[in-house]
C-alpha cells in the first residue's frame, strides 16, 4: 500500500469509530508494525487533522473534522453492491427501492473503468428464500418509530397463538433471510423482547416518545444482550 493510500485509510479508520483506536488495531488492519503507524499519525497530526490521542491510549478523530469526498475504490463499489442485492431482495418496497436508487446513483458519478464492478461484480447475495409469512404491517412505520423515539402500540401473536396488546419502546428492526425482528423495550413484560413481524397483527405509532435522550436506550439494549451472550456461552 502507497503511503499516501496509507495515511487515507487511517483518517477512514478513525472517521468510522466513535472509541479511541489503538495503534495495534490500527496496524493489524494496515498490515504494518505500530511503529509505522505512530510515525503516519505523527504526520497527519502535523498536518493540522484534528486527531487527538497518544501511543497506548488510542486516536479520536475530531468529529468536526470534513474529508472531501474521494473516488470509490473496486472493493468499496462491491461492498455497496452486494449489500444492496441483499436489501433490494428481501427488504420492503420502500428500502428496496432506495438500495436500487443507491445503485443507480453510484453507477452515475463513477467513471467507465469501474463500472464494470457494479454491472458485473465478484460477490453476489444468495437468492431469496420464497414461502415467507405476510405480514399486517408497513415496515417503514417501524423504522421511523425507531428513528424518533417514538413509542407502538401492538396487537402481538404469541408462538403458541395467544393474543396480547402490548406498548413497547421500539429499538431496531433487523433483518434475516426469511424473517424480520422487532426489537423493543416491553412495558407489559418490562424487559426487551423480539418481535417477530409476521406475528404482529397491528401496530400503531403513539404520539407519546419514550424519554430518553438520543441513544440511550440503544445503550441499553446493547447491554443487556452482553449480559445474556455473556449467561448463554455458545455450547461446543
Amino acid at each position: 500500500m502507497r503511503r499516501a493510500d496509507r495515511l487515507f485509510q487511517i483518517i477512514q479508520i478513525l472517521r468510522r469509530s466513535s472509541r479511541p483506536v489503538t495503534a495495534a488495531v490500527l496496524a493489524d488492519e494496515l498490515e504494518v508494525s505500530k511503529r509505522t503507524v505512530y510515525r503516519d499519525v505523527a504526520d497527519l497530526m502535523s498536518q493540522r487533522i484534528p486527531i487527538a490521542g497518544e501511543a497506548g491510549f488510542g486516536y479520536l478523530l475530531s468529529p468536526d473534522y470534513d474529508m472531501p469526498p474521494l473516488m470509490l475504490t473496486p472493493e468499496e463499489i462491491e461492498a455497496v453492491v452486494l449489500g444492496a442485492q441483499w436489501v433490494a431482495g428481501r427488504s420492503d418496497k420502500s428500502l428496496a427501492n432506495a438500495a436500487r436508487d443507491v445503485v443507480a446513483k453510484i453507477t452515475a458519478i463513477v467513471p467507465a473503468h469501474l463500472r464494470p464492478f457494479i454491472v458485473e461484480p465478484s460477490v453476489g447475495a444468495r437468492p431469496v428464500i420464497q414461502g415467507a409469512a405476510e405480514e399486517n404491517i408497513d415496515p417503514s412505520m417501524l423504522r421511523a418509530a425507531v428513528r424518533e423515539g417514538r413509542k407502538l402500540r401492538l396487537r402481538y401473536r404469541s408462538d403458541a397463538g395467544a393474543e396480547t396488546a402490548r406498548t413497547v419502546w421500539p429499538v431496531i428492526l433487523g433483518y434475516s433471510d426469511t424473517s424480520r425482528i422487532l426489537v423493543a423495550w416491553c412495558e407489559l413484560r418490562q424487559g426487551f423482547r423480539h418481535f417477530r413481524t409476521d406475528r404482529i397483527l397491528a401496530a400503531d405509532m403513539l404520539g407519546e416518545g419514550h424519554g430518553l435522550r438520543p441513544g440511550e436506550l440503544r445503550r441499553r439494549w446493547s447491554d443487556w444482550r452482553e449480559a445474556e451472550l455473556q449467561r448463554s456461552p455458545r455450547q461446543n
